[in-house]
């Protein structure tokens, strides 16, 4: 059978999955010795029956974590064995529990482990409709006893919150399939689904499945019914899912499944169907995913791998309490749009970029991605608004100040190949030049921005093509070493070109960030396939860090690198130097990795000399995107997460993280819609930061896939825009000013010409010594107006004060339940 069970001597393999590090954790410059540590305590397993109206009664294993108070708040999680084995199955990963929650790695919770023995324990976890006397005999409703009967006894009997976000499914084999049948048919009862060599055919079984031997998907007589399948099968459950209820799936296989014999039935393979689920999954709106193939085969040896690593994927999701509130506006069209930037100006006023993929915002699309670049008064009243549209795409990275009441928009063009793009705004909205530079055979952009403090702007980013030398520059023009080399352009007030720069090896190089230290050194970071000049590569993807001289001349570089994919994504000026931050995929040397991807804080002087270097990160997927100053001559990192730094909101949220003077972290905000937030579909960032005038707070954009409190999403993503209060400030309520267009018109400007990725902040000339984020993304649609906004603001801070009620027990009195949850 290609969905066979386990085999006694299978029940005896365990994985050997090493303790590492998990919950949030930090790395600095020494790394202590860990005292010799005690086993963890242990939770209780238990024995007990529910009662079902659908069933008679359900069998049941419970796992209580250490110290389970019955007057606390519990997550829970379910976990169904495969076909032929009982509930007996699932205690063996008691102790691997019991780590966990010891290591910090995920919350204390209550697992559900039921037993399943209808259909001669063949019954798939749904309702059957057979009702013949062949398989076992007739059916039984399988589905409806779980997830109403045993759902609602486990909440009444114990410490379980009953909330989406506070429960989890998990299986293996025929487990594996009622899993993910259970957390993409039940949104309303799940968040995440844990699925081990799930035992699911698309478009349906192989002929020697069990599936059609014990009339799980049965109708009347007939043991299995092709129509029934079909009903029940996950891609009806993806094609009906609700994205406005986030669901992750944690999917894990062995690649030594049993192979079909017949040719024809190689694509049934289990291995090959996880890949095929999690590659139909990845593409649904509203799910996001995770996919490992072990060295394994059916049987415990992966399930116990896929169960560690899958529980400290899931774990830090769930909550149990609600998330924090997303107040805010968005703005967008109906295709893909991605935020731009957003300078904060003295006045109070704000000054954002969106890259529209479509017409909206009251401009006309002038064929491809435009750039719309909007003031926005104290109120969010459109000031004016002005657009860089040419027939192609035009994208921008970043939104500095001129020094002059104006702005300068960075980014790229496309012609015939892409082009690096600056363009100057006057303060009243008026295009008073663009600029584009680049090799016009071969693609050229701008990443990142920053001002150079009398009017022009160094562009950051990567050229493919030979970067002509301007006029009267001095040496030759520079031809990349390898696909793509990092790229630095110096444009002066008149959108004169002053010098063009080039560094890389035979990799492709990308600068991701500029900004300038005080002395006028120009600092880039970015990231680097192979070594920079002078640098080692550590494997994968690189970071680098480089200073040049006000005049282009490179002065020092460091290339920094583990063995996973890490990069440098934005740079803020400070006191000491800069502050370059991004993300590690590996332990930096002297630090430990917390998770997938860490945030990454290093400070240099302009010099280059190295002064801290800060790795901190949840389980998840950590990366760090854009940088402002902050109190004391500290930064605030701005970034993304699939980890819980606070409570999740969904998917990805947006995290900003206070790092002091000396790098010492301080308390992180973690915020977002259920959807993904800040970063695209490929887990580029997409956000930008802009510290306000008093510096108690800062603007930051981003893409969005789900909508602020109260907003709707116009399209496949839209771009929020939010304020958040710094460390140390403690400015009003969040009330960000509303993007609302006015009614549509022609845009007082329209200039073709955009975009590029993550631009890195800090740099002279800014109005408030802010800087800029980076990132790539997306957005679109209106969210709340500006009387709106500060509605859900003070109806989420009343909520708040209230105690956060969002979630409740069915076992008490009294229920209650988050308003519009």
């Amino acid at each position: 059978m290609s969905d066979r069970s386990p085999s006694p001597r299978d029940l005896l393999r365990r994985a050997a999955v090493g303790a590492a590090g998990a919950g949030l954790a930090l790395a600095g410059g020494v790394v202590a010795a860990l005292p010799a540590q005690a086993a963890p305590a242990a939770g209780t397993v238990q024995t007990a029956t529910a009662p079902s109206d659908a069933v008679g009664s359900i069998d049941y294993t419970v796992y209580l974590p250490p110290g389970y108070d019955p007057a606390a708040d519990y997550p829970s999680l379910y976990l169904l064995h495969g076909r032929g084995d009982t509930m007996a199955a699932w205690p063996q990963v008691t102790p691997t529990l019991d780590r966990l929650i010891e290591e910090g790695a995920i919350p204390p919770l209550v697992v559900v482990m039921p037993d399943a023995p209808w259909s001669m324990r063949g019954g798939y976890y749904v309702d059957s409709l057979y009702t013949g006397d062949d398989g076992g005999g007739p059916g039984a409703a399988v589905e409806t006893a779980f997830t109403t009967d045993l759902i609602e006894h486990v909440d009444t009997t114990y410490a379980t919150v009953d909330d989406p976000g506070a429960r989890a499914v998990g299986g293996y084999s025929m487990g594996g399939a009622g899993a993910l049948r259970y957390a993409t048919a039940h949104q309303d009862l799940f968040s995440a689904g844990l699925i081990l060599s799930p035992a699911v055919y698309v478009p349906t079984p192989p002929l020697d499945s069990s599936t059609r031997e014990f009339g799980a998907y049965g109708v009347g007589n007939a043991l299995f019914d092709e129509a029934r399948y079909t009903e029940l099968a996950y891609p009806s459950t993806f094609a009906a899912l609700d994205e406005s209820s986030p669901l992750h799936l944690f999917i894990a296989v062995g690649d030594d499944e049993w192979a079909n014999p017949l040719p024809e039935d190689a694509i049934h393979d289990l291995d090959h169907e996880a890949a095929t689920l999690y590659n139909a999954a990845k593409r649904v709106p509203g799910l996001t995913s995770e996919l490992r193939v072990y060295d394994g085969g059916h049987d415990w040896g992966v399930w116990g791998r896929g169960f560690e690593e899958g529980m400290r994927d899931i774990g830090p999701r769930l909550r149990t309490a609600p998330p924090p509130a997303f107040p805010g506006t968005q703005v967008g069209s109906e295709g893909q749009d991605y935020a731009g930037g957003v300078l904060a100006l003295p006045d109070g006023h704000a000054i954002t970029a969106t890259n529209l993929a479509a017409s909206g915002m009251g401009h006309t699309s002038a064929g491809a991605l435009d750039v719309v670049v909007q003031r926005l008064d104290t109120s969010g009243e459109v000031v004016w608004r002005t657009a860089i549209a040419g027939p192609a795409n035009d994208r921008a990275y970043g939104v500095v100040s001129d020094g002059a009441g104006g702005v300068l928009v960075g980014g790229f063009t496309r012609a015939a190949t892409d082009d690096v793009l600056l363009t100057r705004i006057s303060g009243d909205g008026e295009t008073l030049w663009t600029r584009t530079v680049g090799d016009r055979a071969a693609a050229d952009r701008a990443y990142a921005i920053t001002p150079d403090g009398d009017g022009g702007a160094y562009l950051a980013g990567y050229a493919s093509g030979t970067l002509p030398p301007a006029a009267g520059q001095a040496g030759p023009a520079h031809a990349p070493a390898g696909d793509k080399d990092a790229a630095l352009v110096h444009v002066d007030g008149d959108g004169e070109v002053v010098w063009t720069a080039g560094v890389g090896g035979a990799g492709e190089d990308k600068a991701y960030a500029v900004t300038t230290a005080a002395d006028g050194t120009v600092v880039v970071a970015g990231s680097t396939t192979g070594a920079m000049p002078g640098g080692t590569p550590a494997g994968g993807l690189d970071a680098w860090v480089a200073g040049f001289s006000p005049a282009g001349v490179r002065l020092w570089l460091h290339q920094i690198g583990t063995d996973g994919s890490d990069q440098l994504q934005a740079l803020v000026r400070t006191p000491d130097g800069v502050v370059a931050a991004g993300y590690a995929g590996g332990a930096l040397p002297g630090a430990t990795s917390a998770g997938a991807s860490d945030l990454v804080a290093i400070a240099l002087t302009s010099g280059g000399e190295t002064l801290w270097t800060r790795q901190v990160g949840t389980a998840g997927d950590d990366r760090g995107a854009a940088l402002v100053p902050g109190a004391d001559g500290g930064v605030v990192l701005i970034g993304h997460s699939d980890g819980a730094w606070d409570v999740p909101a969904g998917g990805v949220d947006v995290v900003v993280l206070p790092l002091s003077a000396s790098g010492e972290p301080g308390a992180a905000q973690q915020l977002g819609s259920p959807q993904r937030d800040g970063a695209d579909e490929w887990d580029e960032a997409n956000v930008f930061a802009s510290v306000a005038d008093d510096g108690a707070s800062a603007w930051v954009q981003g893409i969005t896939f789900g909508a602020v409190d109260g907003g709707v999403n116009l399209g496949l993503t839209d771009v929020f825009l939010t304020q958040v209060a710094l460390a140390g400030g403690d400015p009003e309520p969040t009330d960000p000013p509303t993007t609302t267009s006015p009614p549509a018109e022609p845009s007082p400007t329209d200039t073709g010409t955009g975009g590029a990725l993550p631009p890195g902040p800090g740099g002279p000339g800014g109005p408030s010594g802010g800087g800029l984020g980076a990132g790539g993304g997306a957005g679109g649609a209106l969210g709340a107006t500006g009387v709106d906004a500060l509605g859900l603001v003070a109806a989420a801070t009343a909520l708040l004060a209230a105690g956060g009620l969002a979630l409740r027990h069915r076992r008490r009195a009294q229920v209650l339940r988050l308003t519009g949850a």
